[in-house]
């Protein structure tokens, strides 16, 4: 790739220790990945680094086929270059901001992505979807200084929509207000956990800078933020965009052995946007989670417990 390109490919091999001297201005409007047999030195320019390695420490992730891995990253920033060029400025954006920051800037480029011609081009792609609303889609129960909160959408694979959102962050909020409470176990009833975003609300907001402010006031990241040393996450089945990035917050994450976790929003030319840019680094860095979120790739629970994302597996609960 040449440098005038969005993705920028570095063979660590051959040329060991070096970032290309870019900088963070030479690589702000690109991708820069590296690839390695075996880790290396390497400069903090770098978005993603894949080694063959099976075991790489972080921030490489092990690859059987870095070269072709490399590949198939390089055709997905061609793919939504927008998108994949976003997610690499707000994850390097993240150290030098405040905690509530990081949900601001992961949000305001979720809302200019929201209004890309590619988006919508996925939006007119996608199967029709018809909204299933909850009457009381997340739950809460309390004993003693524990609360326990309940996602219970299970007919819609507990997928986070408007009233779910809203409704956690109302039991989220009685964490925080409450400094009585000690313990919070979050769970999602049915086979999965959480699916993510509900796809039938995709594209309903016309209107990205309004779409932005509701975004910032009603945000479970935020309020996990305040509360989440306090938190446990039971994850199971899968584990998808809102299901991990709001988990990542929690002080402590179990998972089943069945749980996949994954970020599928630059496929449908957008980031994260629950929080997943401010969540993942604390847990497994800015390098793995932009491979992660750019690849769309399913992590099983064994990598996940490597990498950090999952603190201990247990069987069902």
């Amino acid at each position: 790739m040449t440098l005038d390109s969005p993705f920028v490919l570095v063979d660590l091999d051959r040329a060991p220790h070096s970032g290309l001297g870019l900088g963070t201005a030479g690589v702000s409007g690109r991708v820069l990945v590296g690839v390695a047999e075996k880790p290396v030195e390497a400069d903090g320019d770098f978005d993603v680094l894949l080694s063959a390695d099976p075991d790489p420490p972080r921030p490489w992730v092990s690859c059987a086929d870095p070269y072709a891995t490399a590949r198939r990253l390089a055709e997905i920033v061609a793919e939504r270059p927008a998108a994949s060029v976003a997610l690499m400025q707000v994850l390097r954006m993240g150290p030098a901001l405040a905690p509530a920051d990081r949900l601001v800037a992961e949000s305001l480029a979720y809302s200019t992505l929201q209004g890309s011609a590619v988006f919508r081009a996925w939006l007119d792609s996608a199967p029709a979807r018809t909204p299933r609303p909850s009457p009381a889609p997340v739950r809460l129960s309390r004993d003693g200084d524990r609360l326990a909160i309940t996602l219970d959408r299970p007919q819609a694979r507990n997928a986070m929509d408007a009233g779910t959102r809203d409704a956690l962050c109302e039991a989220l909020e009685v964490a925080v207000l409450d400094p009585s409470i000690t313990r919070v176990d979050l769970y999602g009833n049915g086979p999965a956990f959480c699916a993510g975003g509900d796809l039938s609300e995709f594209g309903t907001a016309r209107d990205p800078a309004q779409a932005h402010l509701v975004r910032v006031q009603r945000s479970p990241a935020a309020l996990l933020q305040r509360c989440g040393e306090r938190v446990i996450a039971h994850l199971h089945g899968a584990c998808v965009g809102a299901g991990i990035e709001l988990t990542a917050f929690a002080g402590r994450v179990v998972a089943t052995p069945d749980t996949v976790i994954r970020l599928p929003e630059v496929g449908m030319g957008l980031i994260p946007g629950a929080g997943g840019t401010a969540s993942l680094p604390l847990r497994v860095g800015r390098e793995r989670t932009a491979y992660l979120a750019l690849s769309g790739v399913g992590l099983s629970v064994g990598e996940a417990l490597r990498w950090g994302l999952v603190d201990e597996v247990v069987e069902g609960e």
